[in-house]
């Protein structure tokens, strides 16, 4: 931020350029005046971009959908729409109508979502109208099932759960929380792993007789014997028993698979479901037609493939089983977030003048708005809010990174999920639900891990097409053996002693089905992405999506504000000199007074030094200040007790015919030759003092800039402050562009002639001026002391404020982005290479050939290697040179 340009221009939280929300990417209306909400849905029975892209295609085609994004990992979807045109029953209808189950699980920023669990003989209607009878209730919707569930949708600022349960209280019945958020997820999650084990085992069980029976057994001479009796004309023992434990298996325990080929054909589309049904029921119907045949005729002659289309569904199983487990380690960020709150807090009740009257355990999600609660010795802070007795030390890391306690006392803030040291604290709880800062957090981890990378791209054009050429492909491999062998194309050697030419082609058919796997292409960038940004959170980088992730690893500039992102932002006035007879404490009120209307942080370092000389030091009152004007860039002027003050740099002074004598020129010198910033005081157009202001350094700015070079990424700043200051700070780091006096727009501008130049540039920066830059950048990165402005258009937070947090995500972006690539070769050869091999293409050099079923195994291997390949960048390490920054102590001399 500029620290001359006292003042400067505020940026609209609602301006055009700053529309880039928890979605990553933005979630405009095309028209500007269009009403806008967000809701999030799970989705449940997606596995890969074969499922999710006619969800997303299907939602996208309801009008008023401004834009729609699907999360397969976490199974859900983020839809942003216009209310007047569509409302939420519609969209979990589309949802549903394209083959999956749909909920909503939150939507609107000023709304939360609680889902009650309702014990006794329930009244829906007489139920429904106490709750919406409450003030700030929206809706109530009843879930009838297992569980009688009620889901209330209400304004967390008016009402909250307390109130729904004392409602409850009113009647025989009795309520309780019941978890949808990431425990009901995580419980849902351990389900579907149970549900996979389950089938699995069940699988296994039936399968190894079948495959004994057909591969081991048969070379067992007194065993083979007993399984080679007829029992009906040429029908033997052995296939009775492979067909009775088969059947199961194939229409049982292999019915997902049906389910699921038919809800993909429902909606148009195919995916790995469909390839396996062709499969195991190729196998499987020409076993049984075997079988038949066998028993009809005295004379007939087969092979049976019960082992086929057994072994192939079991394998399938064992892969989805370890998938699912792995897939639920890629979201291991999220979950560590939500557990740092704590599961109970200790609810006080004061009397009208604030005395402790009781308390109360209760369950943690029970917390409202305006609460009053008691945080203990060693106990986390059950939720955002302020300090109304006590005094301790908290230990904030988990927001800000640093090691260091916090010390706290009455007025001060604290923030929910962080541990409370020694003393006892009396908090009144200002935030709850997804205002929180912990929600906040979680929620745009959840939207950088649903934001898809642009490379992404790639595999969602490949999965429209991918299943029907697969099926074509095989279909042909068929054709092309089958009539090879009636027509003698080659030898009959080729033939093993158990089949025939037709047995032969349909066995290589079958493997081409169910060798291919698309859901490993679809797999390769979301889980890494999603272990990326989970990886990045934990070490204090928030990167929002991958489309952030993916574009920061080809940066090659960095343009850095000054203030508060290459120095510490916590300015102090270091000297003062009057140039007229006045004294010092009616010249800082009149300073003050006219200082205290501006948000800068130099107009907050005037106001702090100010105090000194007053005697209510703690809460000054300072004369009101009347026609106040901010000069962007130059700084601030108003009428205080009747006198004209302005407060800002030479540009402003010369504005305004203001002299600016000799000493006064001088003092300016000496100051930007020590990096500090001179600010002119004039009253009624004379010139009356000057300031010196000096913002030190960040300690690892220097290490930091080094770093950089030898990455080859080249380092400017840009700042509104004057040349001489911006010129010194910039040879103390060790950055040889500069440029100084640069207004908001000035920024924009020279990010985009970078731009053009063929660089690909990031901006860094904290302040609300930084905000157009940091949207026009290709990758902003906002410091996360900065303003919720500049965190809001930013690509990257920096939540820790260290200027090594950018190295750690350029680096982790391109370990990444490294790994994604990895990803696809892996998926992309795994396709080229077994496709053709299971195809037979070296069978006649080699007579090797992959059997069914081994094609399967090696199908879900294949999804399992992706996911396990991403999950090693939980081992990501920081570059080691960050490891040796020394951090030394900032000293400020005061004159």
């Amino acid at each position: 931020m500029a620290l001359t340009s006292i003042g400067e221009e505020t940026y609209s939280a609602r301006h055009p350029l700053l529309q880039k929300n928890r979605f990553g990417d933005g979630c405009r209306s095309s028209s500007e005046e269009e009403a806008t909400s967000k809701a999030v849905f799970r989705v449940v029975g997606m596995t890969c971009a074969a499922c999710a892209g006619p969800v997303e295609e299907a939602i996208k085609r309801l009008q008023g959908i401004h834009k729609a994004v699907i999360d397969v990992l976490n199974n859900q979807a983020q839809v942003c729409f216009n209310p007047s045109l569509v409302n939420v029953e519609k969209i979990c209808e589309t949802i549903e109508d394209a083959g999956f189950d749909a909920s909503l699980i939150r939507t609107g920023e000023d709304l939360s979502k609680v889902d009650l669990k309702i014990v006794g003989e329930c009244v829906d209607e007489s139920i429904k109208a106490l709750l919406e009878a409450l003030p700030g209730v929206q809706s109530v919707e009843f879930h009838h099932g297992t569980d009688k569930i009620i889901s209330v949708l209400y304004k967390h600022d008016v009402t909250g759960p307390r109130n729904f349960i004392r409602v409850f209280g009113q009647t025989n019945l009795t309520a309780t929380i019941f978890s949808v958020g990431e425990e009901g997820r995580e419980s849902q999650r351990q389900g579907e792993i149970q549900k996979y084990y389950n089938s699995f085992i069940w699988s296994l069980v039936c399968t190894v007789p079948v495959f004994l029976t057909a591969m081991v057994f048969m070379y067992i001479p007194w065993i083979s014997q007993l399984l080679m009796f007829k029992v009906i004309n040429m029908l033997n023992t052995g296939e009775i028993i492979r067909c009775v434990l088969a059947t199961p298996v194939q229409f049982f325990i292999g019915w997902r698979f049906y389910y699921g080929s038919y809800k993909a054909l429902r909606r148009g589309s195919a995916n790995m479901d469909v390839l396996i049904a062709l499969g195991t029921n190729a196998a499987y119907f020409y076993s049984l037609y075997s079988v038949l045949r066998a028993a009809t005729s005295p004379d007939f002659k087969g092979e049976d493939f019960f082992e086929t289309s057994s072994m192939l569904i079991t394998f399938i199983l064992l892969g989805k089983y370890l998938e699912v487990m792995a897939k639920g380690k890629t979201s291991d960020a999220i979950s560590k977030l939500m557990n740092l709150t704590p599961d109970t807090a200790i609810l006080l009740s004061l009397d009208n003048e604030g005395k402790v009257t009781g308390e109360e355990e209760i369950d943690g999600r029970l917390i409202q708005k305006n609460d009053v609660i008691k945080i203990l010795p060693g106990v986390k802070v059950a939720s955002d809010g302020y300090v109304l007795w006590g005094e301790s030390h908290v230990d904030e890391s988990m927001m800000t990174g640093e090691a260091k306690l916090a010390a706290k006392r009455k007025g001060d803030t604290v923030i929910g999920g962080t541990l409370n040291a020694n003393g006892v604290l009396h908090v009144k709880v200002t935030k709850v639900g997804s205002e929180s800062a912990l929600a906040q957090i979680v929620q745009l981890v959840e939207a950088a891990q649903l934001a898809k990378a642009p490379v992404q791209k790639l595999a969602d054009r490949i999965s429209r097409f991918f299943v029907p050429l697969v099926i074509s492909f095989s279909l042909l491999t068929w054709l092309l053996w089958f009539f090879a062998g009636k027509l003698h194309w080659y030898s009959e050697s080729w033939i093993p002693a158990s089949m025939d030419s037709f047995e032969l082609a349909l066995q290589f058919g079958i493997s081409v089905m169910v060798v291919a796997c698309p859901c490993a292409l679809g797999l390769a960038t979301p889980t890494a992405v999603m272990v990326g940004t989970g990886v990045g959170a934990s070490q204090g980088v928030l990167i929002k999506g991958g489309q952030a992730l993916e574009r920061a690893h080809m940066v090659n500039c960095i343009v850095f504000d000054k203030t508060g992102t290459l120095t510490m932002g916590k300015p102090v006035v270091v000297k003062t000199k009057l140039l007229k007879n006045m004294r010092m404490g009616e010249f800082y009120e009149l300073v003050a007074a006219t200082e205290v209307n501006s948000e800068h942080p130099l107009a907050k370092a005037i106001v702090n030094h100010a105090k000194n000389f007053r005697d209510d030091e703690e809460n000054p009152a300072w004369p009101q200040a009347h026609d106040f004007l901010s000069i962007t860039g130059n700084g601030v002027k108003a009428i205080v007790k009747g006198r004209e003050v302005m407060v800002g740099n030479k540009n402003l002074m010369s504005q305004h015919g203001v002299n600016i004598p000799e000493d006064a020129e001088e003092m300016l010198a000496e100051a930007e030759k020590m990096a500090q910033t001179g600010i002119l005081v004039s009253v009624d157009r004379e010139l009356t003092g000057v300031l010196a202001v000096s913002d030190p350094l960040k300690p690892s700015a220097r290490a930091a800039i080094s770093i950089l070079k030898s990455m080859n990424i080249v380092s400017i700043m840009v700042t509104g402050d004057n040349w001489g200051t911006a010129n010194s700070i910039a040879r103390e780091v060790g950055i040889d562009s500069v440029m100084a006096e640069a207004k908001p727009k000035q920024k924009t501008e020279k990010v985009k002639e970078l731009q053009a130049a063929g660089h690909v540039v990031g901006m860094v920066g904290d302040g609300i001026n930084d905000a157009p830059a940091l949207v026009a950048a290709d990758v902003g990165m906002a410091i996360g002391a900065g303003t919720d402005i500049a965190i809001e258009a930013a690509d990257i937070v920096l939540m820790k404020s260290n200027l090594e947090d950018v190295i750690t995500a350029i680096d982790l972006s391109r370990k990444t982005f490294s790994r994604i690539c990895l990803n696809y070769v892996w998926a992309l050869g795994y396709n080229l290479i077994g496709i053709p091999i299971a195809a037979g293409v070296l069978f006649p050099w080699t007579h090797l050939r992959l059997p069914p079923w081994f094609a399967g195994a090696a199908m879900a291997a294949s999804s399992v290697s992706v996911v396990c390949s991403s999950l090693l960048l939980k081992n990501y390490k920081r570059p080691k040179e960050l490891d040796n920054l020394e951090i030394c102590e900032v000293l400020v001399e005061r004159v």
